[in-house]
């Protein structure tokens, strides 16, 4: 058996682009550490889904810290009492959840100098997204180099490199790439409104976006019956 020397720790939500990701680091020879975060987030489903992620793509380690930083509010994927909307905006939208990933990236970085890793995935996406800032070249760009200040092994020449490798792939790419990789989309968690058992809403801007990718890869996703 092929001892791995290097480790990556893997931001896994659940959902389709994360599962692409911690394929795509298997892949690339990394022994993969899955983090997962308990934010306060209403479809808490996705831990479940994240869990059968982590074990289907073969990650060493599958954990999920709890920072509640949905209880300051303000979005939709948080609060009760805000609608997840249906229609499509040019504004940022209320599902945006204010900071998510740099305190993700944070925690991750700090379990990354812990396992000494040399890299942190992240399934940040420019092309097919929402809008929301924090998952664009320029941000992920930023974080590095703060990174790179903030840490020990930053600071002694040794960064821990953060991969965001579906950053400028549309949907319908991600799914191929997955595809490729035997990503099984069914344990994958897309919906930003599910019901208690996983129903997705098939209106919400997520379901819109992963469908069309479905649809323009010319697949049919596994997850919808």
């Amino acid at each position: 058996m092929t001892v791995k020397s290097k480790k990556a720790v893997v931001l896994v939500s659940g959902g389709l682009d994360s599962a692409t990701v911690l394929a795509m680091a298997v892949d690339q020879g990394y022994e993969c550490y899955a983090l997962s975060m308990d934010y306060g987030q209403r479809h808490r489903i996705e831990l479940d889904r994240a869990q059968k992620v982590a074990k289907a793509n073969g990650a060493a380690e599958h954990r999920v810290v709890k920072i509640d930083i949905g209880n300051f509010g303000g979005s939709a994927l948080t609060d009760q009492d805000i609608d997840v909307p249906t229609e499509e905006t040019k504004d940022i939208p209320i599902t945006y959840v204010p900071a998510r990933n740099t305190v993700f990236l944070s925690v991750a970085l700090g379990w990354a100098e812990v396992l000494e890793a040399q890299a942190i995935f992240i399934g940040a996406n420019a092309v097919d997204y929402s809008g929301y800032p924090d998952c664009r070249p320029q941000y992920i760009a930023a974080f590095q180099s703060m990174a790179n200040l903030a840490t020990k092994k930053g600071v002694e020449g040794d960064q821990i490199t953060i991969q965001a490798p579906i950053i400028d792939l549309t949907k319908s790419e991600i799914i191929k790439r997955g595809l490729a990789l035997g990503v099984d989309y069914s344990n994958t968690l897309s919906c930003y409104n599910p019901g208690p058992d996983g129903e997705v809403c098939h209106e919400c801007d997520s379901c819109r976006i992963r469908a069309a990718g479905f649809e323009s890869a010319g697949s049919r996703d596994p997850a919808i019956a």
